[in-house]
C-alpha cells in the first residue's frame, strides 16, 4: 500500500529563506511541498484551493500576518493543520500563535531532525512546540485556559477587521492606504480606526505600533 506524503503549504515572505525551508522538509521522507505564499493573504487562498495537510506560517509577514492568516484557516478550513515559523521564543508570541489556532510553533533556527518530528506529530493530530519554548508557556496557556475568559487579552476581543487594520497602521499605512487595500470606504477606514483605538485604549499610532509589534503582529523592521 502506499503511503500519501503530508502535503504542504509554506508561508514565509522571504524568498532565500523559504528556499531554504522548502528544501529542508523536501529532504523529508514522506513530504511533499505542494504550494508557496508570500503573504498571509496568499496563504489563505492557497490553503482553500489546494486544502493541504499542514501550512507552515511565518508570523511577521506583510498585508496580512501569520497570525491573522492561522486564526481564518483554524475557522474556515479546520481540517488543515497550521505550524507556525518564527524566531522568538517569547511566551507572548507563543500564546497568540495558540489562541489563534495554531497546532504547533517551530522555531526557525530548528535542525533537520526537529523538523521531521514536527511534521509528524501535527501530521498526527498532535500539537508540536519547540523544546526550547521555555515550559513556563505551556503552563500559562494551560491556566489561561482553564480560567475561560480571564485569559482573554484586548487582541482576542479585536474583530477580523480590526485586526486587519492595527497591523497595516504598525506598517505605516495612512487612512487613505487602509481604505484603498480593505476596499472600503475612507469615512468606514476611520470608523474602524477609532473602534479599534477604543477598544485597546491606545490613542496615538506610536502607541499602536509598540503595540503590534509587542504582541508579534509585525516585526521591529518593518
Amino acid at each position: 500500500m502506499t503511503i500519501r506524503p503530508v502535503r504542504i503549504l509554506l508561508a514565509e515572505d522571504h524568498t532565500l529563506v523559504r528556499a531554504g525551508i522548502r528544501a529542508l522538509l523536501q529532504s523529508l521522507p514522506g513530504v511533499e511541498v505542494i504550494a508557496e505564499a508570500g503573504d498571509g493573504r496568499e496563504a489563505l487562498r492557497l490553503a482553500e484551493i489546494h486544502r493541504p495537510d499542514i501550512v507552515f506560517m511565518d508570523i511577521a509577514m506583510s498585508g496580512m500576518n501569520g497570525l491573522e492568516a492561522t486564526t481564518r484557516i483554524a475557522r474556515d478550513l479546520p481540517q488543515v493543520r497550521v505550524m507556525i515559523l518564527s524566531m522568538h521564543a517569547n511566551e507572548e508570541y507563543v500564546l497568540q500563535a495558540l489562541r489563534a489556532g495554531a497546532s504547533g510553533y517551530l522555531l526557525k533556527d530548528a535542525g533537520t531532525a526537529e523538523l521531521e518530528v514536527a511534521v509528524a506529530a501535527v501530521a498526527r493530530g498532535e500539537t508540536y512546540l519547540s523544546p526550547a519554548i521555555s515550559k513556563q508557556v505551556i503552563e500559562d496557556y494551560v491556566r489561561r485556559v482553564g480560567g475561560g475568559q480571564g485569559g482573554e487579552s484586548p487582541f482576542d476581543r479585536l474583530t477580523p477587521r480590526q485586526r486587519e487594520i492595527l497591523q497595516l497602521i504598525a506598517e505605516g499605512r495612512t487612512t487613505q492606504d487602509i481604505a484603498r487595500v480593505l476596499n472600503i470606504s475612507l469615512k468606514t477606514a476611520e470608523t474602524h480606526r477609532a473602534q479599534l483605538m477604543e477598544r485597546l485604549d491606545i490613542y496615538d499610532v506610536p502607541g499602536l505600533v509598540r503595540y503590534a509589534i509587542r504582541i508579534g503582529l509585525v516585526s521591529p523592521d518593518h
